[in-house]
């Protein structure tokens, strides 16, 4: 490998928007995420709607969707 061209692999800080914090490794010292394993529905087993953009706003307001 060729010295000098590849960046720093540092500690990274990683934080989730649920809380939940961990060390890893990476070419950052911090990452703030939106959904981590502790978080995410595959993991969990709960459903759980995550909006970006308002994508679930415009698809029920597009379709006619009503909640009962």
């Amino acid at each position: 490998m060729k010295k000098g061209i590849h960046p720093d692999y540092v500690e990274c800080k990683v934080t989730c928007a649920c809380g939940n914090n961990f060390l890893t490794r990476a070419t950052v010292p911090k990452l703030e995420i939106e959904i981590c394993s502790s978080c995410h529905p595959f993991f969990t087993g709960k459903q759980k709607f995550i909006d970006t953009e308002g994508r679930i706003d415009k698809f029920k307001k597009k379709y006619g969707y009503q909640e009962q």
